[in-house]
Order: structure tokens, then C-alpha cells, then sequence
């Protein structure tokens, strides 16, 4: 976890060490904060606080909102979704004892917030039986502060990535909500604005297209000049940015030039859709 702050720059974390159980890790990032008034930690107690898992990383800023406002308000709050599937309870024997009825139900979800008293208040009281064996935090409020959680409909992104076949859906959902842009550059601003207005009416709207006009590099001296793409991509990648350099030979006057834009288009949008690592830097041509 360190070793991704520090990857990333991020400055307003701090790392807390985890607990046995899920509520106990909880309990001991809660704790952190009334503590920092003893030590050096410079942590200010909040009004409200958001526990969320990293196992649902697709949470949604609205979703975020709408609970933190929904606790301001009730005390406590917490995302909820339809049930997909039917739940039973079977007897000791393994017999169907009884189902529930799915419509008068709901799947907790996360991220909840909490006013920080409330939640505070209920973890301090709960049982070791409630931080070794419970999952609900919301029920903890309930329990122990007597605060009816406002439950807020989630967005279908909210779904657990549990399985290994969690992580291929996973790695779907993010190429295909990642930014899709392009940034054509070139060194003859004509040129440019004729190619991004071609290549944007070609990939129709899927893909933004950025023009930038440089008048430090030539594109006409040969292949050879044009080497400092593959460093420039191995420097970026370090900050999660990918760079492909694509070559497109455009004259406007080139009877086959719509068939050179049209290659050029289904490059870019295999290449956003793919996102490979292993082609940055190198150059294909159009």
C-alpha cells in the first residue's frame, strides 16, 4: 500500500494497520482519529465518514454524494442493490426450509457514510462477536445508536470483483470508461486541423481528437528522427500514460486519402480499446 502512495504522489493518506476481521480493521482505521489528538498524527476527527472496500472500485462520485448528504442527515447511509437471485434458508438436513421474497429485499453494498459519533459510538459498544463474525455496519448503527440507515439505489458498477473471472469483467469496465482521446501532432498547423477534422468525422465522435502543432520537431527528415517516441513513451508510462506513434501519410490531394484515414481511424481504436503496454513507443503506420 506504501509502495502505491508513493507510486502516485498521493499526500493526504495514511496507512492503518488492518485487524483480523473485517469490523476490526474498520474499528482501527475509526480509531486513528480521536488517537491523532495523543501523537504527532495531524488528523482532524471529521463530521462524516465514508467506509468503502476496494474490492468495488468502480464507485461512482454521485454515489459518493448521495450517501455522505443522506448520512448528514439520517445519521447513517448506505448503498443498496435489487437482488439478482433468489435467497433461501435450508434446514439441518439440507432440505429447502423457506425463501425469502426478493422484492422485499435488498443487496448491501458499499460505499455507506456515517456521521463519525454514530459510527464510533456503535463500534466501541458492539461485542466480539460483532467484530469477529459481523459484516454490517449499518446494522452496528442500528444496533447500538439506534439509527435507521437511509438506503441509496447503487449503480450497477458497484458489483464485488470476488473471482478470478471478476478481474477479466474488471479490466472491461475500465477500458471502456478510461478517457478516449488522441492528440495529432504535427509540424504544419494546415495539415493538422484537415487531419483531427477527418480522423474525428471517421471514428464518429467515439474518440476526441487533439490537435498540437510543434514547431521544435520535423516529421519530414526520415524515420530515423523520430526514435524519441520510443523514450518519451517509456517516460510517461511511468504515470499510467500510454503513447503509440502512428504514422499517416496525408496529402490532401492523395485520391486514396479517405482509404488512409479510414486505417488510421481503426489503428487508433484498437489501440484505445487494447490498451496494450507492450506496442508503446513503437510506430506503426497508417
Amino acid at each position: 500500500m506504501k509502495s502505491i502512495i508513493e507510486k502516485y504522489g498521493h499526500k493526504r493518506i495514511t496507512v492503518v494497520e488492518g485487524g483480523m476481521t473485517r469490523h476490526r480493521s474498520i474499528f482501527n482505521g475509526l480509531k486513528i482519529f480521536p488517537e491523532s489528538k495523543l501523537s504527532s498524527c495531524p488528523l482532524q476527527k471529521p463530521e462524516v465518514v465514508i467506509i468503502h472496500d476496494a474490492v468495488r472500485p468502480f464507485v461512482e462520485e454521485d454515489t459518493l454524494l448521495k450517501v455522505v448528504l443522506a448520512a448528514k442527515e439520517h445519521g447513517a447511509a448506505g448503498a443498496i442493490r435489487p437482488l439478482v437471485s433468489t435467497v433461501v434458508a435450508s434446514s439441518a438436513d439440507g432440505s429447502l426450509d423457506h425463501s425469502l421474497e426478493r422484492s422485499r429485499y435488498r443487496a448491501s453494498e458499499m460505499p455507506q457514510a456515517f456521521l463519525f459519533d454514530i459510527i464510533y459510538q456503535a463500534y466501541h459498544q458492539c461485542t466480539d462477536y460483532d467484530l469477529d463474525y459481523g459484516t454490517e455496519c449499518l446494522h452496528l448503527a442500528l444496533k447500538y445508536c439506534k439509527t435507521n440507515a437511509k438506503l441509496i439505489e447503487g449503480s450497477p458498477d458497484l458489483w464485488k470483483v470476488t473471482y478470478k473471472w471478476d478481474l477479466y469483467a474488471a479490466e472491461s469496465v475500465i477500458k471502456d470508461t478510461l478517457s478516449q482521446q488522441v492528440c495529432v501532432t504535427t509540424d504544419m498547423k494546415e495539415d493538422a486541423v484537415q487531419l483531427g477534422f477527418l480522423l474525428q468525422e471517421t471514428l464518429k465522435n467515439e474518440v476526441k481528437v487533439h490537435l498540437n502543432v510543434s514547431e521544435n520537431m520535423s516529421f519530414s527528415n526520415g524515420m530515423e528522427e523520430l526514435a524519441w517516441i520510443k523514450e518519451f513513451a517509456r517516460e510517461v508510462k511511468k504515470k499510467n500514460i500510454l503513447v503509440y506513434g502512428l504514422l499517416i501519410h496525408y496529402n490532401k490531394d492523395d485520391p486514396k486519402l479517405q482509404e488512409t484515414i479510414n486505417s488510421a481511424a481503426a489503428i487508433i481504436s484498437a489501440l484505445i480499446k487494447d490498451r496494450n503496454p507492450e506496442l508503446i513507443g513503437q510506430l506503426l503506420v497508417a
